[in-house]
Order: C-alpha cells, then structure tokens, then sequence
C-alpha cells in the first residue's frame, strides 16, 4: 500500500481506480504503432490524514517532462487569461523596474512575455528542454531545470530572490511535494508573494471531471490540503481567488510565516465550502468512482449507437485529460476516426492507447463529420466558436463531461 507524497501516511482509501492507461501525454509516432505501449495503474487515493488526493509514481518526472508536447501558446483564451494575470499582480504589488519576478514551469514564455513588455524583469524556470528553447528564441530568459530546494538555491545564488514567484497548473506535475515548497521558501524575498493556480478538488468533484486524472497530475488539491502544505515549510496561504479555468481552479497567495498577513475573507469562504462538503472527511471522497463508471458507459453507448447508424465522430483537441476518458472509456480508432489540434507539434502523431490520429482542424471541413466531440470541454465555447460553419451539413459538438451533451 502506497505513503501519502505529504505526510507519509498510509493510503487506504480508494477515490477513482480507473484500472491501467498509457501516459496522457505519450503521443505515438506512425513508426511505433505496432510497437508495445507501456500501461500503467491509475488509481487516485485520499490520504486521511491531510487529505490530499493523489496517484502513485509510476514514471520518473525526468521521462515525463523531459521533453513534453505541451505549449501554452496555442489556447487564445489561455493566453488571455495570463495577460489579464499579469496586469493584475503589476498592479497589485506595485511591480516595477527594480522587481523580479520568476515563474516555474513557465512553458514557453507565454506569460512572462507580458512582463517584458512592462520591462520587469523576469526569470522562467521550466524543465522541458524543447518547451524552454522556443521560450529563449522568444526572447524569454529561461533556466531549464526541475525546480526544488537544491535548484532554488542556485537561482537564488546566480540571480536573486523573487519579489513575486508564479508557479501555475504546476504543482499537480511534482512527485516531491516537499522538496518543492521548500524551494518556494528558499527563494521568495522578504515581504514578497507566491501566487500558485490548482484546478479546485472541489470542482473537480462536483462536475464529476475525472478525465483531469491522470499519471502526470501526481496530486489533487483543495485549499484544505494546501494549507497544511505550505504550512508545514514556513509559508502561509493569505488569500484565494476561484477562478473558471480548467473546470474551476483556485490562485492563492501566499507570504513567509512570520509576516503576519491578513486573512481574507475570500479564503475563509473556501474554507466554509469546503467544510460543507465534507473534505475535511471520508465522506466528501465517497461516490466519485461509480460516476465514473456511469459516465464512460454512457459515452461508450453513445458512440456505438452513432457507428451503428452510420454516423462519423471525430475529435478536436489532442488534450491529456482527452485520453483518461477515451481510455477509460475502451474508446478505439473504430469509433472516433481522428482528433484535430491547433498544435502543430501534434498534428501527425497518434493518441496514446487509442492511436487515434492526430490531423489539423481543416479536416474537419473536408471530412463534414456528423458529431465534434470537444475533448478539453473546458475551452469548449472557444473551440466551437473557432470552428464556425459546421451548420452547413448539420454538424453536431459533443462533451462527454459531466455527462453527455449535443448541441449545434
């Protein structure tokens, strides 16, 4: 029985067993389609003791983010959202010339791009080589490193402390939850802030999203669970924003300990609502596994049924949390014909476990498929609305989470 990446406790109580699936973001070459994929155990626990959600390391962080597939830039509401950001903590903290600011895991520059326009400075530590080389030609200064307490330290040596340091839809990716924050404490400047964002496990358990699990989101958290993170290394959550990316995140802020910041009342009001949900609880964990198995059987059915009437499914948006529900769900290339990305870096390459292709959004228009089944339903009004003109032949868009959803 596996030990709670927190505390250390023993980890009894099963949250979603959603059996074995390959790396989310293991997409497949042509070349190695007929080679072995590697499956491994995905099984989401509760820890009982700090109740943090969590999986089991399967895989090394080192072959997960090495080199990732992943960039920033090609969600325009994504990059909306981290400009409106960076206009307000400029604001906020009266961020200048003679700040610094240092966001980790900062991708492909997408985000402290803004902060070079304003001239403040600015470092991304990002762990991807790939990721981080576009960063660098797009004039973003990176460090590729994995961060933690040995590497903050280097930063901190080479550079300085950060007055603000950013560390978005980042923390669900670490396996050493401690060495982490560690660094976090290491490198933050008397009287600066942290500013970190988490899809909320409280939203993730309301809107039943469990396709977001999967072997590289090591971690699940609520504002409960962080607390006691960040409390536990001399750092304390002052404030909290809900925000409605990914399905519901939260950002909170947090300054050393022995400052003694003023507690919002927007953090006391999360905290409220997760006590009435009972996170602080067995109770609030109990039930998610069988919706799970409730909506892929719904999906499965749905996608048969449109194949035995003659319909064409394909996908749009080759996103991880798209292959926890295709294969979960036992979803083949036989019911799902292909899956359109913006990304480029995808376009040719094959879905891990369903080797579904992956093609550009023109072929959309070519193929004139019956159903679009949006696979990141959290960006869904966006994508619908960027692939206007599929009235034309009575196209349908589809979302399979929380349950499924048609519409044109």
């Amino acid at each position: 029985m596996p030990n709670c990446r927190f505390c250390g406790a023993l980890l009894r109580l099963t949250f979603a067993d959603l059996g074995k699936t390959p790396l989310a973001n293991s997409y497949v070459r042509k070349e190695d389609l007929n080679h072995v994929e590697p499956f491994y155990p995905l099984h989401a626990r509760v820890c009982e003791v700090c109740f943090l959600v969590q999986v089991e390391s399967v895989v090394p962080a080192e072959e997960i983010f090495g080199h990732y597939a992943y960039f920033s830039s090609y969600s325009k509401s994504w990059l909306e959202h981290a400009a409106d950001y960076c206009r307000t903590v400029q604001k906020k903290f009266a961020l200048g010339k003679e700040s610094f600011v240092i966001e980790i895991a900062s991708n492909d520059g997408y985000l402290l791009k803004n902060f070079i326009a304003s001239r403040i400075p600015c470092l991304g530590v990002e762990p991807a080589a790939n990721v981080a080389e576009v960063a660098r030609r797009n004039n973003v200064p990176t460090e590729t490193l994995f961060f933690g307490e040995k590497t903050a330290g280097e930063i901190a040596t080479k550079y300085k402390k950060a007055d603000l340091i950013i560390a978005n839809n980042v923390l669900a990716h670490v396996p050493d939850l401690n060495d982490f924050v560690k660094g976090f404490k290491i490198l933050l400047k008397p009287g600066g802030t942290i500013t970190v964002e988490v899809p909320h496990l409280l939203k993730l358990i309301e809107g039943a999203q469990f396709d977001t699990i999967y072997h590289e989101h090591y971690s699940y958290f609520s504002l409960l669970a962080l607390e006691k993170i960040f409390a536990a290394h001399g750092l304390q959550i002052y404030d909290t924003d809900e925000l409605s990316t990914h399905g519901g995140s939260l950002r909170i802020y947090a300054a050393h300990d022995n400052e003694g910041r003023k507690i919002s009342a927007q953090l006391k009001k999360i905290q409220a609502d997760e006590k009435a949900a009972n996170l602080d609880n067995s109770t609030g964990y109990s039930g998610f596994d069988a919706k799970v198995k409730n909506i892929c059987t719904e999906f499965l059915s749905f996608l048969k049924k449109a194949k035995a009437e003659g319909k064409t499914v394909v996908g749009f948006g080759a996103a991880a949390k798209g292959n926890t529900l295709l294969n979960v769900s036992g979803v083949k290339n036989d019911l799902i014909k292909f899956v359109c990305d913006n990304n480029p870096h995808k376009q040719g390459l094959y879905l891990p476990g369903s080797h579904i292709p992956i093609l550009s959004p023109q072929e959309i228009f070519a193929k004139k498929p019956n159903y679009i089944l949006i696979l990141p339903w959290n960006i869904a009004a966006e994508i619908s609305a960027e692939i206007r003109g599929t009235k034309s032949w009575d196209g349908e868009f589809a979302t399979a989470i929380p349950h499924l959803k048609t519409w044109q």
